[in-house]
């Protein structure tokens, strides 16, 4: 992990250079941060269970110093992780019961979402998925074939969503390959691609990334994960423009957190800024119940009031739709 004096030199290397030098232990990222592990609730069981990542990009934008930063709480592993918390478990919005076939959920009408990858950029601590099976279901090179077919041969599906783990650690190749499958699907409407890369990482936002964007004569919509906006760095503005500007729909889904946005000025803040840089604030969702993120959650009435506050304070248009999901659900349930 390069020293703070070498980030001029690592945010000029590329994306996977850059992923590569992450985070992976907590005494690297507390020493970068000025914090003593000692002073942290930290736990190495914790991180055995699931591993911290953290881009430097993402670290970058932590205050130093500051062990209650809302960044850091995100990415930290910590000892209420081990705490039993009712109603929590590994499959929590019922994914297992919706997998067809390896890769592929199909659990709302009209939409499929295919698992590309197990990896993320960043082990967000609250992950709905850190529980996930990946190595049974990812969708393979040599099973994505057999996943396109039948998508082919299903013409009630519209859309198809890539998702993860993160798909755009899919290499350009690799991800320009299944894009142009995809676009030879006549029924088929949309790509979504849900990432938190363009917020994490922002280097992988790269010219050929866009032009394979750009070249597909499907509509393209582009869901990125932004939780509070101490994460729109000056970097990441310049990758979500440059998606806006090649004329790629961005929206933002968040995950409203206990100790990181639950708070009605920062949810302000956060859908003010991104409308600003062409992004929609779409999703505020309430914690999915992953076991090991008992400690993120806010309950249904402290989420409902927030949102009178910020509905109060905002346009309609900048007022993101509380939603939690439910396994076995026809779509995502809207809190209200």
């Amino acid at each position: 992990m390069p020293e703070p004096q070498s980030e001029i030199q690592h945010f000029t290397k590329n994306w996977q250079q850059q992923l590569a030098e992450a985070f992976n232990n907590i005494e690297d990222l507390c020493r970068y941060l000025h914090l003593s592990p000692d002073d942290l609730p930290v736990s190495d069981i914790a991180a055995e269970n699931f591993p911290l990542r953290v881009p430097l990009s993402f670290a970058a934008c932590m205050e130093k110093g500051n062990p209650d930063d809302p960044l850091l709480r995100q990415v930290l592993p910590i000892k209420e992780e081990l705490f039993a918390y009712p109603g929590f478990s590994n499959d929590p919005v019922g994914d297992l019961a919706a997998a067809t076939q390896a890769g592929v959920l199909h659990k709302y009408h009209g939409r499929v979402l295919f698992i590309n990858t197990g990896s993320c950029a960043i082990n967000c601590r609250y992950c709905f998925r850190r529980n996930f099976p990946y190595a049974d279901l990812q969708l393979s090179k040599q099973k994505e074939d057999a996943a396109i077919q039948a998508i082919q041969d299903d013409p009630s599906i519209s859309e198809v969503i890539l998702s993860g783990g993160d798909p755009l650690l899919l290499n350009d190749s690799r991800l320009t390959r299944l894009i142009r499958q995809l676009d030879g699907i006549k029924h088929l409407k949309r790509i979504r691609i849900h990432s938190r890369l363009p917020i994490v990482l922002p280097a992988r936002i790269t010219d050929e990334f866009i032009n394979t964007l750009t070249q597909s004569p499907k509509q393209i919509i582009i869901i990125v994960h932004c939780n509070h906006v101490n994460e729109i760095s000056d970097r990441v503005i310049t990758a979500c423009t440059s998606l806006k500007n090649s004329g790629i729909t961005l929206f933002n889904q968040s995950v409203l957190l206990k100790g990181v946005n639950d708070n009605a000025e920062v949810l302000g803040e956060l859908s003010e800024q991104l409308f600003s840089h062409g992004i929609i604030p779409y999703y505020l969702h309430l914690l999915d119940k992953a076991t090991g993120t008992g400690h993120f959650e806010v309950s249904e009435a402290e989420a409902l009031a927030l949102m009178r506050q910020v509905q109060a304070a905002l346009p309609g248009y900048l007022v993101p739709k509380l939603v939690k999901e439910q396994a076995g659900g026809t779509s995502k349930q809207t809190i209200s």
